[in-house]
């Protein structure tokens, strides 16, 4: 009896539990997303941008619209790549269930003619060697091998980037509070420096960049503009990107799009684990049941 009751109770908790995990993620994301509120106040003084229609993909069964997937990989791979990489991320990746090329017709990615074509005319292209003259040479990518930014080495990015070294962004919707909102805000807040402030030769003004511009700001320390100073020049500004479905390319569109697929890039895997919560959760509920009523058969001539 005293098993039967410890088991009823274990599965009652696993089925809580299921079912908190959830509430427990949204409230920590609400708890990041207020963390970067605060984090925006201490240097922006304003919450960061979202684009209208929000962020769906961040609900509790929330996916990723394929056809913004690929308009984003599309602004990544011809405006971003060319100082960014994203080295945690395979082009087979790109073809796997969830994924912005996924083809059912071809559950191996590695088959996916769509995932081949873009990783062997990739500008991004791998370093090797030459067997015959063991010259170094640039080959074209494999559909496994991992999408690398332009430069040889971190010391060629400095170099290339006035002292500045161009993060990878495998996983920067992960390493920056607010995620997909922060990327989407910082691709936006480029402005004209207000009147007072000094910007220094290389650098460039951002509104929800983290920083503070106190020490570049002549007038009143209590009206200082918000966010900071970033080496990149505005990348949308003279982007020449044209969407294959269609879509009208703003800048506010490119911004979004591009979010998003940071977004999907830094997790893959979140639409798959929402989608087994779901059909988890009702079978721990059911299993729950069906422990309560045979507790309740076992035991129902003996007194405890």
């Amino acid at each position: 009896m005293r098993i039967a009751k410890l088991a009823l109770a274990g599965l009652a908790a696993l089925a809580a539990g299921a079912i908190a995990i959830p509430a427990l993620a949204q409230e920590h994301g609400a708890a990041a997303a207020g963390g970067e509120a605060e984090h925006a106040a201490a240097g922006g003084e304003h919450e960061l941008l979202a684009p209208r229609g929000g962020w769906p993909h961040e609900d509790y069964f929330g996916t990723f619209d394929q056809n913004q997937l690929q308009r984003g990989f599309k602004v990544f791979s011809e405006v971003c790549s060319s100082c960014h990489g994203m080295k945690l991320l395979s082009f087979r990746n790109l073809g796997e269930q969830g994924g912005p090329f996924y083809n059912a017709a071809f559950p191996n990615p590695n088959d996916n003619p769509v995932v081949k074509e873009i990783a062997a005319k990739y500008v991004n292209q791998i370093p090797s060697v030459d067997p015959d003259s063991g010259d170094p040479v640039k080959m074209p990518a494999k559909t496994s091998d991992r999408i690398v930014g332009p430069y040889a080495n971190d010391i060629a990015a400095r170099v290339l980037n006035g002292g500045a070294l161009p993060p990878d962004l495998s996983v920067i919707s992960k390493a920056r509070h607010g995620g997909a909102a922060y990327v989407y805000s910082l691709m936006m807040g480029y402005h004209t420096p207000p009147s007072g402030l000094t910007v220094a030769a290389g650098q460039h003004y951002n509104a929800y960049f983290a920083g503070d511009t106190a020490a570049s700001w002549s007038g009143d320390p209590r009206l200082k503009p918000p966010g900071g100073f970033l080496a990149m020049a505005w990348p949308l500004e003279n982007a020449n990107v044209t969407f294959d479905d269609g879509t009208p390319t703003t800048k506010e569109q490119m911004a979004h799009d591009v979010a998003v697929f940071l977004a999907w890039a830094g997790d893959p895997k979140a639409v798959a684990r929402k989608q087994m919560g779901a059909a988890v959760i009702p079978f721990l509920l059911l299993l729950s049941i069906l422990v309560f009523l045979s507790y309740k058969a076992l035991w129902r001539n003996i007194e405890h």
